[in-house]
């Protein structure tokens, strides 16, 4: 990979050498071949281009798993403008605000997005032209095969590999999500660190599953980062569906299936689960925690390995796996990466004594250039930056992660700010106060419950108002499992919220201590 210095040029090298390849596909519909996925990505950097996009302009990106994401988010990087994916079902003021916080002067929709983005832009003082995919335009709209029309022409290629990429948004401190600044070094060094982990997670024949959503970095980077980078196939699908999904890797005979957690949980009471693997030589999780007993019973049902790992938007994403460990160990999340250096911290910044836990800091040319806009956050002057992980290192070198100091919530491998979510609810008349936490859930992971106070109100009537509001300011991710009503919040002495009581009272309802 010498020499590259842009992920799209990936597309480029892959186009020469292997043209009437097939590169992108969509489950039982259209698909792409090396030699048109380099025109295609050439045509959008040019309709880019044309429509007065230079480099660092921001391009939003709100669509779903299909054809037309790979070709934007890569025709926006040749073009050396910064892609700004966001979830499909973010809803209206969540997309206002992310229009508005990364200034994007265009933004790409697709069907299942163009309403709540039309509303998103309505509201917004300078709204951003809108580019939109297989809808019905209004006037001032435009098509995306519009921007595709005109043939590809060579644009000047990229000088400057620490150049913004992408903006990913994600709970990277305190406060409202930020987006995270991602450079084409980053996201490149990722893709080339995991590259030299043996065994390999992806060679040229593998045909690999891209069910996790391309807007989160997991999809974005490991997946078709990867994909990109090794020549494989790449089976998109829009949704994940239990059965469907499973037809799916049989129909496409996926090689590679990289998941989030909750699959395994949709898959446990399968009967032919192994028989309808077959295709399948590695199963990849990652973007949350997975349970060592749920790893054993799947290998031992199916034969296939399951491989975990480590990673964080801010490190693009990949740190630690566990096909880097000299052994298999239940519970570790394996060992760091070729070039990525992690180690541990106490309280006092010194590295803790023994086996004792302590903060995790990572290290490596895949790490982000702080936060948007003004790169706080970033790493130090050392290259070290602090995950707000905690964790032990064995003699091996393995990972063990213990606990988050952020009180971050991952609900099917998608970041939640509690702080958003007791907002919003607090929007809500008759609401005094609100705590939001996290608790374990069997299929996603963990869930968002709310401990609320409103005084007087009738339990019934605030918890559906509640929920109604959730529902149409939050995406459904963010929106609370269950609303619990009380009189008063635990606080300490000096008046702050004790969650760590509140997560306390639910793993007692959860071991049945609790009605």
């Amino acid at each position: 990979m010498s020499g590259i210095r842009d992920v799209a040029e990936l597309v480029t090298e892959a186009a020469g050498e292997s043209p009437d390849r097939l590169a992108v596909v969509e489950a039982g519909g259209r698909s792409l071949t090396w030699a048109e996925l380099e025109d295609e990505v050439g045509r959008v950097a040019t309709g880019l281009a044309a429509s007065g996009i230079v480099g660092g302009h921001r391009v939003l990106i709100a669509i779903g798993n299909r054809i037309e994401f790979v070709t934007t988010y890569l025709g926006v990087l040749r073009a050396q403008a910064v892609a700004v994916p966001v979830n499909p079902r973010s809803t209206p003021s969540e997309l206002a605000r992310m229009v508005q916080d990364s200034g994007s002067r265009i933004v790409v929709a697709d069907s299942e997005t163009v309403v709540a983005v039309r509303e998103a832009v309505a509201t917004l003082e300078t709204p951003p032209r809108l580019v939109v995919v297989g809808a019905t335009l209004r006037p001032g709209e435009r098509g995306y095969d519009q921007l595709r029309a005109q043939p590809a022409r060579p644009l000047p290629p990229l000088q400057d590999p620490e150049k913004l990429a992408a903006l990913l948004y994600t709970s990277g401190t305190s406060g409202l999500p930020r987006a995270a600044m991602l450079t084409h070094r980053a996201l490149l060094a990722n893709i080339e660190q995991v590259a030299r982990v043996e065994p390999p997670m992806m060679h040229g024949d593998d045909v690999v599953l891209g069910v996790l959503p391309l807007f989160h970095v997991y999809g974005l980077n490991a997946v078709l980062g990867g994909v990109l980078r090794h020549r494989a196939k790449l089976v998109l699908v829009e949704r994940f569906d239990p059965q469907e999904t499973l037809a799916i890797i049989d129909d496409e005979a996926c090689s590679v299936v990289p998941v989030a957690p909750p699959v395994f949980a949709y898959w446990r009471d399968e009967p032919d689960l192994k028989e309808r693997l077959g295709p399948v030589r590695l199963m990849l999780s990652g973007s949350g925690p997975l349970s060592p007993e749920v790893v054993r019973e799947f290998s031992e049902r199916t034969g296939v390995p399951v491989h975990q790992g480590y990673g964080l938007t801010e490190a693009s994403p990949v740190v630690t796996s566990t096909l880097c460990s000299e052994t298999f160990q239940v519970g570790s999340v394996g060992a760091a990466l070729p070039g990525i250096g992690v180690r541990l911290l106490d309280d006092d910044g010194r590295p803790p004594e023994g086996d004792d836990p302590g903060e995790i800091e990572i290290r490596g040319a895949n790490l982000f250039s702080g936060y948007w806009p003004d790169g706080a956050g970033g790493p130090d002057d050392e290259g070290w930056w602090p995950t707000g992980d905690v964790g032990f290192l064995d003699v091996s070198g393995d990972l063990f992660l213990v606990d988050r100091l952020k009180e971050l919530v991952i609900v099917s491998g998608f970041n939640v700010y509690p702080v958003e979510v007791e907002d919003v609810i607090e929007e809500v008349p008759g609401v005094a106060e609100v705590a939001v936490i996290g608790v374990s859930h069997e299929q996603t992971g963990e869930a968002v419950v709310a401990y609320v106070r409103a005084p007087g109100a009738d339990p019934e009537l605030i918890t559906a108002a509640v929920r109604d509001h959730c529902a149409v300011r939050l995406a459904r991710f963010k929106q609370p499992l269950r609303i619990e009503i009380v009189d008063e919040l635990p606080r300490t002495v000096t008046g702050k919220v004790q969650k760590g009581r509140l997560r306390g009272i639910e793993r007692r309802r959860s071991l049945g201590l609790l009605e």
